[in-house]
């Protein structure tokens, strides 16, 4: 097991573990704050992100900055991951098998981080991190907890960009968000 976060993205940025890495212009290992209290979690890189190596930089990412802005957050007070690094050819969602190619990673990075809240963006990351049979519909802003860590998920920014129907339910969720930070985050700098 990697014990820096440097070995661990050298060891992920020459993962050949699935097929999606024959494809990929960047591994796109995460961003944000290395010893934040929050982990953002979504599902894999778009073509934005495998672009230029970051998570969330598109339409959704900006959706995603302005959601934080909303609870008082940003990038800088986060670190934003995916379960899968390398994007999925027509941004389709990542097959199990290579969902069970990069979790080992994505584990990691929580263990180096030891996140007090996990928010899963999308139903994938959900079902991967919170528990197989998730559905984001019915179970979206419940709070749960798994070693200590409290988790919830929220609809993904890309599905709130293609139905704005979901914006109003999304918002109660930022706040419950918000209010768990308040609760359980000292927001130490990064």
């Amino acid at each position: 097991m990697a014990d820096s976060w440097e070995c661990l993205k050298q060891e992920c940025n020459a993962c050949r573990g699935c097929a999606l890495a024959d494809t990929r212009t960047h591994v796109v290992f995460g961003d944000g704050c290395e010893t934040a209290e929050i982990m953002l979690i979504g599902e894999g890189p778009g073509q934005h992100e495998d672009e230029q190596g970051i998570p969330f930089v598109g339409r959704a990412g900006q959706l995603l900055d302005d959601m934080l802005e909303i609870i008082h957050l940003d990038r800088a007070k986060v670190y934003i991951a995916n379960v899968v690094k390398c994007r999925p050819p027509q941004n389709r969602d990542p097959l199990n098998v290579e969902q069970d190619a990069c979790i080992g990673y994505l584990r990691r990075q929580a263990a180096l981080m030891k996140p007090k809240i996990i928010v899963c963006l999308g139903r994938i990351a959900a079902k991967a991190i919170i528990k197989e049979d998730f559905k984001i519909t019915q179970e979206h802003g419940q709070w749960f907890q798994r070693g200590g860590v409290q988790m919830t998920a929220i609809y993904h920014p890309a599905a709130l960009l293609r139905d704005e129907q979901k914006r109003p339910e999304t918002f109660l969720d930022l706040k419950s968000i918000q209010a768990k930070v308040r609760e359980l985050c000292e927001y130490t700098e990064c």
